[in-house]
């Protein structure tokens, strides 16, 4: 069973758009909810074929199946922000993972 291995909390902020009032849309991130996760980095090869499809992944993120994650959500936990590219889950719905970039902060 995968949730003896989800050894940290992750918050799961989505991005919901609302109408302005002004007749535009804002979008906003909303807390939907805390997931069980284990976070790992990615081997060598994951993170070349990301790369050769243009995209960032720096983190799997390991969740039980019934996770509400998506993509475009972010995770956030112990001083770290991910984003979330794609959540695949394997042919034997055991777990699901989602690979993500790390979202550095600037300094101020």
């Amino acid at each position: 069973m995968i949730g003896r291995h989800l050894n940290r909390t992750l918050e799961v902020w989505r991005p919901v758009t609302a109408d302005d009032g002004y007749g535009g849309q804002g979008t906003t991130l909303v807390h939907q909810a805390d997931v069980r996760a284990k976070v790992d980095q990615p081997g060598a090869s994951e993170r070349m074929l990301a790369q050769q499809a243009s995209a960032e992944h720096t983190h799997d993120v390991y969740l039980l199946p019934d996770a509400d994650v998506q993509r475009g959500d972010e995770l956030r936990g112990r001083g770290q922000r991910l984003r979330v590219k794609q959540v695949v889950e394997p042919s034997a719905t055991r777990y699901s993972r989602a690979e993500c970039q790390l979202i550095q902060q600037e300094p101020a």
